[in-house]
């Protein structure tokens, strides 16, 4: 009952700020908006659960292969050296450095197949496979009470992340799909798999991450994309 509430008041958003422009004048309208978007962050926020798991897929239920998407906004694909890539960790860490694919994936493992949703309107359910956020995390000595985690990426895309998604149990640095290494396309050698969030949250071809306090923008965030992009 709880959470079917939690919808609806999440679906009555769209309209709450359709109405707010009817009713607000002129060169109001925008600084309504950003502020009515803070309001539904902190709400999103505030409902998040990060021991509540997105749904799981069968194997029947996977998008085949064919049908796995590439989306992403007008850049070039970036030229990465995948043999001598490396994931730099820094900001409110004990141990900043670096971490090589390989040490990458001797890590825990984990298999998952979930839906991406991309916030033009389309879904699928991709076969992934990678080692959770959270341990990658733990291993650098991130400081259990920072607030946000900033992501940097090979085309100059960054976003960011409360730190209570960047720790959810399904968060992924995902380093293959349908059982294969991931294509540079898809974000090889390494990209964040989110499906708690929409998928501008899912970033490709990471290289940087920053643990902090300072709350961070991303690409689309900037623009006015919601901050939270909750699911």
């Amino acid at each position: 009952m709880k959470s079917t509430t939690r919808r609806r008041f999440i679906q009555l958003i769209p309209a709450l700020i359709f109405v707010g422009c009817d009713m607000t004048p002129g060169e109001k309208v925008g600084g309504f908006l950003k502020s009515f978007q803070s309001f539904t962050d902190w709400v999103q926020g505030k409902v998040f659960s990060p021991d509540k798991l997105a749904p799981e897929y069968s194997e029947d239920q996977v998008t085949p292969e064919s049908g796995f998407r590439v989306n992403g906004y007008d850049t070039d694909t970036p030229d990465i050296d995948i043999p001598k890539w490396q994931l730099t960790i820094d900001g409110l860490v004990s141990k900043p450095g670096t971490f090589a694919l390989e040490t990458i994936k001797a890590m825990p493992v984990k298999a998952m197949n979930t839906r991406h949703v991309c916030v033009e309107g389309w879904s699928m359910i991709p076969k992934w496979k990678g080692t959770p956020l959270r341990g990658l995390l733990e291993a650098a000595g991130a400081d259990p009470t920072a607030k946000y985690l900033s992501v940097k990426c090979g085309d100059d895309y960054y976003t960011c992340y409360d730190m209570g998604s960047a720790m959810h149990a399904q968060t992924l640095l995902a380093y293959e799909a349908y059982g294969k290494p991931l294509s540079l396309e898809h974000g090889a050698p390494v990209r964040i798999v989110m499906p708690t969030k929409l998928g501008y949250k899912s970033a490709k071809w990471i290289n940087q991450i920053t643990v902090t306090n300072d709350k961070p923008g991303g690409y689309w965030e900037d623009q006015g994309y919601d901050w939270f992009g909750g699911l």
